[in-house]
């Protein structure tokens, strides 16, 4: 079982510490406030409240033997660098893998450079993906795999309905790569095949309304997709 020290919890440290705690990870949550604490105990491994940048008492708590830390400290009213101190801390102790929660990339920098080794920024993030729905809201998830890359779930529009994996001409219309399909509705009522995965789609494959494409491409030629 892997071992997490999730080190401040506001909203994103809270969250983060119980859904990997519901996810059967093993889970020490840190925090200066009783309250916190108080609230989430029981809802992680072992909640504590202490002082990280104390690196004495990270180590009297286990810290030093976790595989991974996060620190989603707070960066207002001196938590900037309490959390610039935590990473130090964690880095000194010999964690290998330090996730840093920054509010800005000015503050993710500091972060890098102090040793975290990833950079978590939740509010850019979020933006970027509520941007990317509106803009795109015929994708219905995407799968990061590379700056820019997705392999995205998209519903067949009507304008694809009857046609062929050759007639729709992804490929070389919009840039995108077909990669399976799985049939909806409308091929239940034509072929009785609601459910069925077609993992190998043929230039021949007709493609009905509602089936659920996964393909993949840039996430610009993927927000342009027809959408009815």
């Amino acid at each position: 079982m892997r071992r997490f020290a999730v080190i401040g919890l506001g909203r994103f440290g809270q969250k983060l510490a119980i859904a990997l705690a519901m996810s059967g990870a093993e889970v020490i949550a840190i925090d200066k406030n009783r309250e916190v604490i108080e609230m989430i105990m029981d809802q992680v491994s072992h909640a504590v409240r202490l002082d990280s940048t104390d690196e004495e008492a990270l180590k009297a708590q286990g810290v030093d033997k976790v595989d991974v830390a996060i620190i989603g400290i707070g960066q207002s009213t001196g938590g900037f660098e309490a959390a610039i101190l935590t990473v130090v801390n964690l880095r000194q102790m010999g964690i290998k893998h330090i996730y840093a929660r920054a509010e800005d990339l000015i503050s993710g920098e500091v972060f890098s450079k102090v040793g975290a080794t990833e950079v978590i920024y939740p509010e850019i993030e979020s933006a970027q993906r509520w941007a990317y729905k509106l803009i795109a809201p015929q994708i219905g998830e995407k799968i990061d795999f590379a700056e820019g890359y997705s392999l995205a779930r998209i519903q067949a529009p009507p304008s694809f309905n009857g046609r062929t994996v050759m007639d729709l001409q992804l490929r070389q219309k919009h840039n995108v790569n077909l990669v399976l399909i799985k049939r909806g509705q409308a091929a239940q009522e034509i072929k009785g095949e609601k459910g069925k995965i077609i993992n190998v789609p043929m230039p021949s494959t007709v493609i009905y309304q509602d089936d659920i494409l996964m393909v993949a491409g840039s996430d610009a030629d993927l927000a342009k997709l027809p959408q009815e």
